[in-house]
């Protein structure tokens, strides 16, 4: 794990170490062991190490190859990396080290780019300049697990581990309409958009050429599809052979040379794991986060978990009278970023340095295993859908247009419009803008732009596909733009590499050809891990409802955070630049208060301004 950074610039050579290094400066936190810095003509890369696999020097980036034509700049974990090193040394080559970045270069130059990266198996992102074809390859993970982002304009190309050293190089543009527009949406910047216009992220399973100032890009791997008939397992089958995979995944992913922890929530996806280090028996110590006091507390479910394990554990108390320091949500995040967990990952992170470097979670299972009630509520309008005649989809919408879009009938509206327009009413349903335009929020710099995914038409085939349609949409918005962001800003804000086992191509590959009716078998959500865990832990913990490290910013907002929103009753960065409508916050606020419930989307300003007030220091 480590902060990656570069700059191809043939006009401009003599910027181009002045510029990598000020990005590898800003990338100290993610790789505090060591740096390096190579050059080539017109090309530099540069590299901030976390020592994970074989800690001594050999290991030392940009890892170059002998006759220096190929130099190469490495961010994660490459798992097989044993596997496809045995390969080349029977194909003649000799290794230096023991750390896989030097498969990357030797494979590289053994089998080319694409049959590198569909070999490697693991969580990447990384560099490779090739000098006699005055080439780099920009490559990014199956599932982007690992960040990596750039900017391609006037003939040069940048890159970097995050948007933060990528502007330090001198490479952010202004603030993008459309990105703070998505932040008010979702809490945070989607798919492969930044905050910033002209830097890009580069999407997962990707592989982005460039060459005498052209980019090409090509996806190498694509998430297979269930057969929509009948899944080719049997429910007891898909059990034992995800509960092989997950073993599989998890000694995997204790390939280091430094110490390993784990996290161990009360929920499923954690318990798993830690079962699954219990019965490789790896000796170590998980961490769970504690809110006392607060009914959204599973200290105790964590505690009995690992009993049950035999596994210790440490709680790490997130403080309760003032969110976890602002400032280090910032630095870790480096865009606007709300995601209310932030915060425990933050503290827990912190925690955990000191004993170990190497942090594995439970991430990713109820992405592919379905845990989310969302998704169940989208196949069952997706079922109806498919034995909903044509013509009774004009009278059913009416129907659903005479019932309440408030109280207890709610649900039965929604479900209706589901079941007849497909994924336009699922985003329909979100509260994000709408909340926004009802109080009348939006400035002048946001009143000329609109969301495409909010002006979607009303589609009877979408409804008859909306499993897939929002499993698509949550992938972008969600998983990409908040779940993958938040755990890996977290830990390397601290200096610790993370892992998780469900984000395994392999368990994904499996996973997504199992039917829905299978993952929701017997309505139950994320029914094949929760099996495994009744059968190989406890049935109680098997039954237990989805929580993860819950932090309630809406009630301690109110009740134990009270002067937070004060910031933004003064003179804001968001009124002064045009992105909050002047005179416009009071009202919000006060009714907030008053009710005793803050609504997400004052914390998503909180968080925005206290980022343009940074933005300007």
């Amino acid at each position: 794990m480590c902060g990656i950074a570069g700059f191809v610039s043939p006009q401009r050579c003599e910027v181009i170490e002045p510029t990598v290094r000020r990005m590898m400066d800003a990338l100290a936190r993610r790789g505090p062991d060591s740096q390096g810095f190579e050059a080539w003509p017109g090309a530099g890369l540069g590299h901030r190490r976390l020592s994970i696999l074989d800690l001594s020097p050999a290991g030392h980036q940009p890892m170059l190859s002998t006759d220096r034509k190929v130099g190469v700049v490495f961010n994660g974990c490459i798992y097989n990396f044993l596997e496809l090193r045995a390969e080349l040394e029977k194909q003649g080559h000799r290794f230096r080290s023991n750390c896989d970045t030097e498969v990357l270069v030797i494979g590289y130059q053994q089998w080319g780019i694409d049959e590198l990266v569909v070999r490697s198996r693991g969580m990447f992102a990384f560099a490779l300049w090739d000098e006699s074809k005055r080439t780099l390859f920009l490559v990014r993970d199956r599932l982007g697990v690992k960040p990596l982002v750039y900017c391609a304009r006037n003939g040069e190309i940048a890159f970097a581990s995050t948007v933060g050293a990528l502007g330090t190089g001198g490479f952010k543009g202004t603030i993008d309409p459309l990105a703070v527009l998505q932040f008010l949406e979702y809490g945070n910047v989607a798919g492969d958009q930044c905050i910033f216009e002209e830097v890009s992220r580069l999407p997962p399973a990707t592989i982005l050429e460039w060459r005498d100032g052209g980019i090409r890009q090509r996806v190498y791997w694509t998430l297979p599809h269930w057969e929509e008939e009948k899944s080719p397992l049997t429910f007891n089958e898909a059990v034992e052979e995800a509960e092989s995979l997950i073993v599989e995944s998890t000694r995997l992913r204790l390939c280091s040379d430094v110490p390993i922890s784990a996290l161990l929530s009360g929920g499923v996806d954690s318990t798993l794991v830690c079962w699954a280090l219990s019965r490789l028996n790896a000796n170590l110590t998980a961490f769970t986060v504690g809110t006392p006091g607060d009914p959204s507390d599973e200290t105790g479910q964590a505690r009995q978990t690992a009993r049950k394990l035999g596994i210790p554990l440490e709680v790490v108390e997130l403080p309760t009278d003032r969110p976890e320091m602002l400032t280090e949500m910032e630095d870790a995040y480096s865009e606007p970023f709300a995601s209310q967990s932030a915060q425990a990952m933050l503290r827990v992170s912190r925690a955990v340095k000191p004993k170990a470097t190497v942090l594995l979670t439970g991430d990713g299972g109820d992405d592919v295993f379905l845990g989310y009630s969302f998704l169940h509520n989208a196949w069952l309008a997706q079922e109806t859908a498919r034995k909903l005649p044509a013509s009774l989809v004009s009278p059913v919408k009416i129907m659903a247009g005479c019932l309440p879009q408030l109280g207890p009938l709610r649900r039965l509206r929604r479900y209706f419009e589901y079941s007849t327009s497909g994924l336009s009413a699922y985003v329909q349903a979100h509260d994000g803008l709408p909340f926004f335009e009802g109080y009348g929020l939006l400035g002048e710099r946001l009143q000329s732009v609109s969301l495409p995914q909010r002006h979607l038409s009303p589609s009877f085939d979408s409804a008859r596909r909306l499993l897939s349609d929002v499993l698509s949409y949550q992938h972008r918005n969600h998983f990409l733009g908040e779940f993958m962001p938040k755990v890996d800003g977290a830990t390397m804000y601290h200096s610790l590499e993370s892992r998780s086992p469900f984000l395994d191509q392999k368990l994904w590959e499996f996973a997504a050809r199992l039917t829905p009716r299978m993952r929701f078998h017997n309505g139950e959500l994320k029914a094949v891990l929760r099996e495994i865990v009744r059968r190989q832990v406890d049935p109680a913990i098997a039954s237990r409802p989805k929580q993860g490290f819950t932090v309630p910013v809406e009630r301690w907002l109110a009740e134990r955070w009270t002067g937070a929103l004060d910031r933004l009753l003064q003179t804001t960065e968001l009124e002064r630049q045009g992105w909050v409508r002047k005179g416009s916050l009071a009202r919000p606020i006060q009714e907030a208060r008053a009710r005793q419930w803050v609504p997400t989307q004052l914390w998503y300003l909180l968080i925005l301004e206290h980022w343009l007030e940074r933005q300007n220091a």
